[in-house]
């Protein structure tokens, strides 16, 4: 034996009465050099998985101001700890050097995309919406029977909206009087 226990593992475990391998003996020095994922953490944040309308809940860990790692949240009661890969590679969607970080809008016709303030891409969402609803506005069908609709402004929900957003997505269309709403929400 050398100093410090023998090297063979089985033979560690043997002498220390350690048969099965689950006490100190399973510890090697590159097992006591590794250390935790979350260790150098500020703190923790509880949060929602943004991918799909499941809503796993999340344990989002932060160092200075920075995502470090992303775990499933053990009291969630909707994912009890557990993540998809999707779910588990969050960390990598907030921190990606590729993640676009600005609105990007291209002209009709145009090749490329520029970027732009979120305020003139949010009038000319605005002024769209609004002409649009003008020009295609149906107030009754060739019988004379009330529409009061529009056919040329439709919404389509992702998966990451919940229930309760599409439910308010739905009110703010029904009211323009949108009625091709249709969402992907899960819970």
């Amino acid at each position: 034996m050398r100093r410090g226990g023998p090297r063979w593992p089985v033979l560690r475990q043997v002498l220390a009465g350690d048969v099965r391998g689950l006490g100190l003996t399973a510890r090697s020095r590159r097992t006591e050099e590794r250390v935790a994922r979350i260790a150098g953490a500020d703190g923790a944040v509880r949060s929602v998985c943004p991918y799909c309308a499941v809503g796993c809940g999340q344990l989002v860990y932060v160092r200075d101001g920075r995502v470090t790692q992303v775990e499933g949240d053990p009291d969630s009661p909707i994912s009890r700890g557990r993540l998809c890969p999707k779910g588990s590679a969050t960390e990598q969607l907030v921190n990606s050097p590729f993640r676009v970080r600005t609105v990007r809008y291209r002209r009709p016709h145009g090749t490329r995309w520029e970027s732009i303030p979120l305020d003139r891409a949010m009038e000319m969402i605005a002024d769209r919406l609004v002409e649009t609803r003008s020009r295609t506005w149906q107030d009754r069908d060739a019988a004379g029977r009330p529409l009061n609709r529009t056919l040329g402004i439709a919404s389509l929900g992702g998966a990451t909206l919940d229930n309760e957003e599409n439910y308010l997505i739905k009110k703010l269309f029904t009211a323009l009087g949108v009625v091709q709403v249709e969402n992907q929400a899960r819970i």
